[in-house]
């Protein structure tokens, strides 16, 4: 088993690593049952009869870093005019749904406002709800405006940001996440134990080049490192899930709603706790140029489908 604690704040992840890490901390994520075995499809075509809600994870699946997946838009623009509900649910949470929009609009995609969950959302209504806390030190991937967030807060810029008012913390991001937001963090975690807050709870994200390091990874060694229980408002955990029930239009089953993502521990573990029928996706995203096989059978999460890009 991994010691998550034994990593540099700075590890250069493989697939290996980051699903080894994943395995390290499965106890402290849901539980769901999964089919014997996938089927294997060429794409997402001959699926559609089987699906009246289509979710999408992006980064692996519509997009690679800041650039977007061949044949993907066009996926997205074909199931709207199929007539089925189609949603993007990202754990990425440095832009808010106005935001995502507007950067999946310039990577060629049709989605509406309402098409978009980021699991920000649901970090910021835990975060308004919390009215204890009257100041929260952020962490972001970029600069935050007075109201960006739905509470009082400060950003953490280096280590010699001062936290001594602050209540709470939140992790949006950790792009450009430097050694001195990180040891600002320690020091003051380690002064007095705080609601730590994770908008993104995954541990790596696929760019074109090395997986970048994500919240997650952060949270859950600080976890370990002070014994504390930071609160995950992402894939896997429901409460972001339960957003896209919220704006499905019409009584749709579970079983009739299908999460498309490149994930084992985050999209597929998650989705099948919901009782939601799950796609992984192979060629973009942790897997890329990997047998999955391997990692399914360690695992033991099972994808209802799983499909090379959508």
């Amino acid at each position: 088993m991994l010691d998550i604690s034994s990593l540099d704040d700075f590890h250069e992840f493989t697939t290996s690593d980051a699903f080894d890490f994943y395995e390290s901390i499965r106890d402290q994520l849901p539980v769901a049952g999964f089919p014997a075995n996938p089927i294997r499809l060429d794409n997402l075509g001959t699926l559609y009869d089987q699906f009246d809600v289509f979710v999408f994870d992006a980064y692996g699946v519509l997009n690679t870093g800041l650039v977007g997946i061949q044949g993907a838009a066009e996926r997205i623009a074909d199931l709207k005019q199929c007539g089925k509900q189609v949603f993007l649910l990202t754990n990425g949470a440095s832009y808010n749904a106005k935001g995502t929009l507007e950067k999946f609009d310039n990577l060629g995609f049709n989605f509406q406002l309402n098409d978009i969950v980021p699991s920000r959302l649901a970090a910021e209504r835990a975060m308004a709800a919390r009215t204890g806390v009257k100041l929260w030190g952020v962490i972001s991937g970029k600069l935050l405006q007075p109201d960006d967030l739905p509470a009082n807060f400060i950003e953490i810029h280096d280590e010699n940001t001062d936290c001594s008012n602050v209540n709470g913390f939140l992790l949006l991001s950790a792009v450009g996440i430097t050694s001195g937001k990180i040891n600002c963090l320690r020091k003051a975690m380690r002064e007095t134990a705080r609601p730590l807050l994770v908008a993104n709870p995954d541990v790596v994200a696929p760019q074109n080049g090395p997986f970048s390091r994500e919240p997650g990874f952060y949270s859950h060694r600080f976890a370990k490192e002070f014994n504390i229980k930071p609160e995950y408002y992402g894939k896997p955990f429901p409460v972001v899930f339960d957003i896209i029930h919220e704006r499905i239009v019409g009584d749709v089953a579970p079983a009739r709603i299908a999460m498309m993502g490149d994930t084992l521990h985050t999209d597929v573990l998650g989705a099948a706790a919901m009782g939601w029928k799950t796609v992984l996706v192979s060629d973009h995203g942790l897997f890329r140029g990997f047998d999955v096989d391997p990692f399914i059978k360690r695992s033991s999460i099972v994808p209802d489908y799983i499909v090379p890009s959508i």
